[in-house]
């Protein structure tokens, strides 16, 4: 494409970014009112009271809806790097600064030659089906992190390293980046960051490590894969019920210790399976970093007890970075995760009391929503396997030569 060609792309999507981020910013400042339960009640209610007690030098130990890592602290305090607003519109200008910061990456990494918008575009597209809730949580920051640290892999590991370690103590999630790592030095420097950070908040506020417990009494989210279950169940009389619980709507009842018992056997058999996948691997792409990482992120939320609407920021930013590659692997199940966001948007916020009550309209939003993350996590499975694993040399018959295909493979070194 030419100059001209390109800057009137790179002119169209900027406007469509502009245009998509004006509209749910306009329902988070109480401009108009989206449908469903408010969701800037998280940032207003909970942030906010986190932050006065976290700006005293402490985590909110005694509280049960603090279940992350300690520099979450952070981001909880970000706003007051904005005096002159209230928290919440701080809090919300901010993470448009993240989501723009995340543009201004998949930009970077597009134009050049070989290198498509589809990334940038995708961005754009996804955090627009999934509506205001996106400028409510602070995950947007946690994604901008995750996409520097991805793009920097490829040439500066140490780089990657310590920005997934940063993530890592933000969120968790994003030392999954590192799956498909093969320089040590990212590994290292991940490990660094994580254990500098650790020893500089436990020496100085009292309850940093308190999120390692919070979550272990946790019962099933009425959006997980597993809450299907229970869905259905309560049309055939089961005798649970849903409550607020930890900070998210929960089942609890009869047989949900055995449905979230099943959610971490299903995340350990996943992680089993990026661990042979990383043992067969026999060619690295300039791709594969990005395809391991969309994956492994893709199989812990599938697999989750809590699949939260902004989990598909995560998701979307990652299919984004990997489509900033011209290889047209993963396009399948990045189309697959914009249609859960479309479809998130309305299980939460739109149709959520549908989803509570288990009636009709809210099964079937997640049951779709859930089927689609579990296609797309089988579609990118494949490609990541496909792509990457040599198949196994047929055994020769006796008295016969092994067939050579004359094709060596070599893994990248330190």
């Amino acid at each position: 494409m030419d100059r001209t060609g390109t800057g009137r792309s790179l002119a169209a999507l900027l406007a469509v970014w502009a245009a998509t981020r004006l509209v749910p910013l306009l329902f988070v400042f109480k401009v108009f009112v989206f449908p469903g339960p408010d969701v800037t009640s998280d940032v207003s209610v909970i942030y906010r009271g986190w932050y006065e007690v976290l700006r005293h030098g402490t985590f909110p130990m005694g509280d049960v809806t603090w279940q992350y890592p300690p520099a979450a602290a952070l981001a909880i305090l970000s706003p007051a790097a904005l005096p002159f607003l209230d928290y919440a519109t701080a809090f919300a200008v901010l993470a448009l600064l993240a989501d723009l910061a995340v543009l201004c990456l998949l930009l970077c990494a597009g134009p050049r030659p070989g290198r498509p918008l589809l990334g940038a575009w995708v961005w754009v597209a996804g955090v627009a089906l999934l509506g205001p809730t996106v400028y409510a949580r602070y995950d947007l920051m946690v994604t901008a992190v995750a996409v520097a640290a991805l793009l920097a892999g490829t040439r500066h590991p140490r780089v990657m390293g310590v920005l997934t370690g940063f993530g890592a103590m933000l969120k968790v999630w994003p030392v999954l980046l590192l799956t498909a790592a093969v320089r040590r030095r990212a590994w290292a420097a991940a490990a660094v960051t994580i254990a500098a950070l650790t020893s500089l908040f436990v020496a100085v506020m009292p309850g940093a490590l308190s999120f390692l417990t919070a979550q272990r009494d946790r019962g099933t989210e009425v959006e997980s894969l597993g809450a299907l279950v229970f869905h259905v169940a309560r049309h055939f009389g089961w005798s649970g019920q849903v409550l607020l619980s930890y900070g998210s709507v929960e089942f609890v009842g009869p047989h949900v210790g055995v449905v979230s018992g099943a959610a971490t056997a299903l995340t350990g058999a996943a992680f089993g399976w990026l661990l042979l996948w990383r043992l067969r691997t026999a060619r690295f792409a300039p791709h594969t970093l990005a395809d391991a990482a969309f994956t492994a992120v893709l199989l812990f939320t599938a697999t989750s007890r809590v699949i939260s609407p902004q989990y598909l920021v995560w998701l979307v930013g990652l299919a984004a970075v990997r489509l900033c590659f011209r290889r047209r692997g993963m396009r399948l199940p990045a189309g697959l995760v914009l249609a859960a966001a479309f479809v998130t948007v309305l299980e939460f916020p739109v149709y959520f009391a549908n989803v509570v009550a288990s009636d009709g309209l809210g099964v079937t939003l997640l049951f779709t929503r859930n089927g689609l993350l579990v296609a797309a996590c089988a579609s990118a499975a494949r490609e990541l396997w496909r792509s990457t694993v040599t198949p196994a040399a047929p055994v020769p018959l006796p008295g016969q030569a092994a067939a050579r295909t004359g094709e060596t493979s070599v893994r990248p070194g330190k």
